[in-house]
């Protein structure tokens, strides 16, 4: 390209490949000092802008393909109606209509099965060789809340938004602050007051020695309110984590209930749609739509356009481009050859 210049005073001229653009300062003609860019040469061949032309198009018929065979998938579906990989959970949820006690409320929906629905209301636990009954026997209501809060976590498909990999980095998964409502929290604890525990976090450290969980050495077994002051204490700290204590209530279709009476629909259906994200997801397709992106602005770009063809459009014809924005100082005529002292398109011949 030939080096810039400063043509005499008249109007803002950059050439651009076939095409000029003419103009002047708010539709009067005056002087004005125009920056011509090119020179010699500087129009493209008919030949190569055809080639161009034609490559966008190919270009624009491949990309339409690809979409067609890989349509976004909306982000978070795959987090609803999901199962955890862990040792005792399905694969995928289904019916199981023999659920046991706490556990009925997921027979139309579960991800865990009968046996280990059966196998966490066992006082030891053959799920995990874990006893409620570390610090001597539980209240009723209490143990009543802890079977709830097992099934929920074994047989619930509304965990999704809240699944994450294990601490450790080994195999397996585990939930994350699943907010639970108010009201769970607040009754859990009110109902264990009077039981006793030596742990304020059961998830480790515990004596295993004899093949369940005792109570570690110097530990003390306490009323709950000792190791969980408050109802979010309880919710938040007995299982790392696992559940977080909401301020939302029931039925406010923001807050997950650990249990809920099985005549009655999963209320967590809808809690679990709203946590998981509602816009499209690209993933592995953000190649495909960043180049997308950059065919459509070539494509759009005057620069491009101009590459498409050297030969203008006939008087009075609109231009086969749509002229950019240049400033609060210019306005554009109807996109035809409009008189000078106006906006306006105009054919540059290259020179020989």
């Amino acid at each position: 390209m030939d080096a810039l210049k400063l043509a005499p005073p008249g109007a803002l001229r950059p050439h651009l490949g076939c095409w000029g653009v003419e103009g002047a300062i708010n539709g009067q003609d005056g002087s004005f000092p125009s920056l011509e860019v090119g020179g010699r040469g500087s129009c493209f061949e008919s030949r190569r802008g055809s080639c161009l032309q034609w490559a966008m198009e190919r270009w624009w018929q491949l990309l339409l393909g690809l979409w067609t065979v890989t349509p976004p998938t909306w982000a978070g579906d795959e987090l609803l109606n999901v199962c955890m990989n862990t040792k005792h959970h399905k694969r995928e949820p289904g019916p199981e209509d023999k659920l046991y006690e706490e556990c009925l409320p997921w027979q139309g929906n579960a991800c865990c099965t009968a046996g280990t629905s059966w196998e966490a209301h066992l006082d030891v636990s053959l799920l995990y060789n874990f006893s409620l009954l570390h610090c001597g026997v539980m209240m009723p209501g209490c143990e009543k809340h802890f079977l709830q809060a097992i099934c929920f976590y074994e047989c619930s498909p509304n965990l999704g938004p809240w699944i994450r990999k294990m601490d450790s980095g080994g195999p397996g998964e585990r939930i994350l602050d699943a907010p639970l409502c108010q009201e769970d929290c607040e009754q859990w604890w009110e109902d264990c007051r009077t039981s006793y525990t030596c742990k304020s976090n059961w998830h480790g450290d515990w004596d295993w020695s004899g093949g369940k969980n005792r109570c570690p050495a110097r530990a003390v077994c306490r009323p709950f309110p000792h190791y969980f002051p408050t109802p979010a204490d309880l919710c938040e700290r007995i299982w790392s984590r696992s559940f977080k204590a909401s301020p939302e209530h029931r039925g406010s279709g923001q807050c997950l209930q650990k249990w809920f009476e099985p005549a009655q629909c999963n209320p967590n259906v809808a809690v679990a749609r709203l946590f998981a994200s509602t816009g499209p997801s690209w993933e592995g397709s953000y190649t495909l739509m960043a180049f997308s992106l950059l065919l459509l602005f070539l494509s759009q770009s005057p620069f491009f356009s101009h590459l498409q063809t050297c030969t203008p459009p006939a008087v009075g014809q609109p231009a086969p481009w749509q002229p950019p924005f240049l400033g609060p100082f210019f306005k554009w005529s109807s996109m035809g050859w409009g008189a000078r002292g106006t906006l306006r398109l105009q054919e540059l011949v290259p020179e020989p």
